[in-house]
């Protein structure tokens, strides 16, 4: 077929698709609102006619235990952390964030089947996840049992529903006591949908497409399609390609010889492809329409990148043909104050303070994510290496994953993949953390396990494991049998490990774990391990470890030193409730954690900065630390360090000069930060100028000493926002003197009221110590600020936020909401 004729057939393929009546019923809606919940086990719950009227009425997504009270002896647990290399048993406080998520609670809604032809139609739900041992019931009658809290699973409820009746869904959801190793949240915690189409239909997750061929001029486009209660006879199945502009690209239709009961497969080309990649995160669609005898039945859109990946051994990563570095942070699915219950605006509001610093991965530790997450690291350019377990066949936790791996292992790869298989974010399965069978001799064989279904569900990914056992994992053959092998910290053994396995290549797959608190500062400035103070902080001149694992400066010289250093995800990108190192033994009131690049307050740390001038190659950084209001240190050594991604700098004390700085390879410290180690504090102002590589004054920028509180001060990042309900503002609220200048050790209380047309949401101030309630619409500062977090309501107009505190001028700052 020539060019034009080709085309022509193209245009009138399209021409029919517009033109068909659109009788297909496919429906997907989410289950928000009229939700009836109740803590505890409360017999005959899942009957139809049992009375919910005194339950509490709630919307979904759902998190029980966010709202408190924190307390010492929610989840206490004695244990042994081998992986953190103690040898004996001790109370481990705070280790699941301090919160109440242990226990049973069950959840009712009344299903409105008044528009569903159950004759003709098919009912299913689809739950992204339910945190955990979730039993499902329709009408009193059982219908699934999905034991992992974190994944997605589905389930056809036709037959359960009766027409002209009250339709009863319930849910029973429990949470053991010593689950987890850190706070999982408990509930509906992730949406649930109610999906209705025809019989014939593609079910869910039902497509899959890779890009077998990349490259600029053309891709080709492999779709494979499952559909289900097929008949003989008159089928015909037509996909459009939809560029990321909405043009079509490509047009295919498969006829009744073609189509069998099973998965069948379309091929496309696609000229002169966009390609995804961080920089520019381009989306297509395959929009694929089933018609039974001219009938449209099925309409199922599946949304893909076209990408290519490779891990080249000797030098490491590749994406589309070219080089690239993973620069990537690990995250917990909790959202800090908002607890585990998701939100999209939430993890936008994340992901783009990440995206800021220069980061380009993600790795979901340690478990399955939200789909809301995946959606947007497709759609903001953010590459995903997903993991579903922390432990396998032997345990960590008492009542952990073990209890269900031999029977449920293979299910949850299953779900996890076929769920995110498409999504060109998606570059890596990672299979487990630091598991204890890792230093079995039998373990590889586990690992082998779950790598072949990996393969087996999508041949077109690589599959990594966090090891932390390297010296086991070397010599047993754990390491050497997956794709790309992943070392949990353990940096200094990175070479040796390239040279003993096959693969030649190390991924970072978990890394530093420095530890800090934002606006903390401990003198002497030493490099330290495990350092505890009374104050139960840990300071952020970024010189703190664990025991177990090191400051950022090693991971930064290891991967850009050798090409065949995969790239790195950091522990962690944000603060998380529970595992509050180094005072997780008996150490309460701390219970979350001290790891993070950003606070449980989504306010940036000194580290934020560090990294930012390593990984953002598009804007410049010049921060500087500590800030330069010390009262009684007066005359006494404070070290200035400054982050910039320029070569060399100079620092003026009260316009003295006190140096310049180059950067250089003396010290693996000196390599990123410029350091004047010798200075001694004197109030007034610091200034740095920053010079390029020709050493000329390019930047600059000043710190004050700052007086007497004056006023608060509110900001945000964005002045409007979407009138769904959904949508979030994030207002930063500083304690400042009367030239607007932070006054850092502030920790006086702050009272929130909310006006207009949004609702108060919750509050955080990023100390690990603060066991206030996120939900009161009062708290204390902490290093001077805290963020409130305002939702939007449905209705467009402003609001107004205003705090106030004693001995200080109120802060106000409105916002617009705005209907789409």
């Amino acid at each position: 077929m020539n060019a034009m004729k080709r085309f022509t057939c193209l245009l009138f393929l399209s021409f029919l698709l517009s033109i068909v009546s659109v009788s297909a019923q496919r429906k997907d809606i989410y289950i928000k609102n009229e939700w009836k919940f109740a803590k505890g086990d409360t017999k005959e719950a899942s009957a139809v006619n049992f009375n919910d009227n005194k339950w509490q009425s709630v919307s979904v997504p759902h998190d029980w235990a966010i709202y408190g009270p924190f307390n010492r002896n929610n989840d206490l647990q004695n244990v042994i952390i081998t992986q953190n290399l103690e040898k004996k048993a001790s109370a481990k406080t705070g280790r699941t964030g301090g919160l109440p998520y242990v226990g049973v609670g069950w959840y009712r809604h009344a299903i409105d089947v008044s528009d569903i032809d159950l004759d003709r139609q098919s009912v299913t739900l689809l739950f992204d996840g339910a945190m955990s041992e979730a039993e499902i019931y329709v009408n009193g009658e059982k219908v699934m049992f999905w034991p992992y809290g974190y994944n997605s699973f589905f389930v056809d409820i036709t037959k359960s529903l009766r027409k002209g009746e009250k339709n009863i869904l319930a849910v029973r959801l429990e949470n053991k006591p010593q689950s987890s190793r850190w706070y999982s949240g408990a509930g509906l915690f992730r949406n649930v949908h109610l999906i209705t189409t025809e019989k014939v239909h593609v079910p869910v997750w039902g497509t899959y497409v890779t890009t077998p061929h990349v490259s600029a001029s053309l891709a080709s486009v492999c779709l494979k399609t499952r559909i289900e209660n097929l008949p003989q006879g008159d089928v015909k199945v037509i996909t459009e390609i939809l560029a990321p502009s909405g043009k079509v690209v490509a047009v295919k239709e498969n006829v009744s010889a073609m189509i069998n009961q099973t998965d069948f497969t379309q091929h496309f080309t696609v000229l002169n492809p966009e390609l995804w990649s961080p920089e520019s995160p381009s989306l297509y669609q395959a929009v694929s329409k089933i018609f039974i005898k001219d009938s449209l039945v099925d309409k199922y859109t599946t949304r893909f990148g076209i990408r290519s990946i490779e891990f080249i051994p000797d030098n490491g990563f590749y994406l589309n043909g070219h080089s690239c570095q993973i620069k990537g942070v690990c995250m917990h699915h909790d959202l800090g104050a908002l607890g585990a219950a998701v939100n999209k605006e939430a993890l936008r509001h994340r992901l783009s303070m990440l995206k800021d610093m220069g980061c380009n991965a993600l790795r979901t530790s340690h478990n399955m994510p939200a789909p809301e997450l995946v959606e947007l690291c497709d759609e903001m350019g953010i590459m995903l290496m997903i993991e579903p377990f922390d432990e396998w066949d032997k345990a960590k936790c008492e009542n952990g994953y073990h209890r269900y791996f031999n029977d449920w292992a293979e299910k949850d790869v299953i779900n996890m993949i076929r769920h995110y298989r498409n999504d060109p974010s998606v570059i890596m399965w990672s299979i487990g953390n630091e598991v204890p069978t890792q230093s079995s001799k039998a373990g590889f064989k586990v690992a082998e396990y779950l790598q072949n279904i990996c393969h087996r569900e999508d041949p077109t990914r690589p599959v990594t494991c966090g090891m932390d056992q390297v010296s086991s994992v070397l010599n047993n053959g754990f390491a050497a049998l997956l794709d790309v092998p992943g070392f949990n910290y353990r940096v200094g053994r990175y070479i040796e490990g390239y040279n003993k396995l096959p693969q030649n290549m190390i991924l970072g797959s978990e890394t530093v774990s420095t530890v800090s608190s934002r606006g903390v500062y401990k003198f002497p400035v030493e490099k330290k391990a495990d350092a505890q103070y009374s104050d139960h902080q840990s300071s952020s001149y970024d010189m703190e470890s664990c025991s177990w694992s090191n400051l950022p400066d090693y991971d930064f010289a290891m991967q850009e030193d050798h090409p065949w250093a995969v790239g790195q995800f950091v522990w962690t990108g944000f603060d998380y409730l529970g595992e509050p190192s180094p005072y997780d033994t008996d150490a309460w009131p701390s219970h979350s954690s001290l790891f993070g690049i950003i606070d449980l307050a989504e306010l940036p740390k000194d580290r934020f900065y560090l990294y930012r001038s390593q990984w953002n190659k598009e804007s410049h950084t010049l921060h500087v630390l500590p800030h330069w209001t010390w009262p009684g240190r007066e005359g006494k050594i404070t070290p200035v360090f400054v982050y910039t991604d320029y070569p060399s700098a100079e620092l003026f004390i009260n316009g003295k000069s006190q140096g310049i700085r180059y950067k250089n390879d003396s010290t693996v410290f000196n390599r990123y930060r410029l350091m004047w180690n010798e200075t001694v504090y004197k109030p007034g102002q610091i200034k740095v100028v920053a010079y390029n590589k020709d050493k000329q004054p390019v930047d600059s920028t000043i710190v004050s000493t700052a007086g007497k509180p004056d006023h608060l001060l509110l900001t945000t990042d964005k002045q409007t926002i979407k009138a769904d309900g959904e949508d979030l503002i994030y207002v930063t609220v500083s304690v400042v003197d009367k030239n607007g200048i932070l006054c850092p050790s502030d920790d006086r209380l702050i009272n929130f009221k909310v006006e207009g047309k949004g609702t108060f949401c919750a509050v955080a101030n990023g100390d690990p110590t603060c066991i206030e309630s996120f939900q009161g619409s009062k708290m204390h500062a902490f290093s001077g600020m805290l963020t409130a977090i305002v939702r939007s309501n449905t209705e467009s107009g402003d609001i107004v936020i205003k705090a106030s505190a004693k001995g200080v001028k109120e802060g106000t700052i409105r916002i617009t909401s705005k209907l789409n």
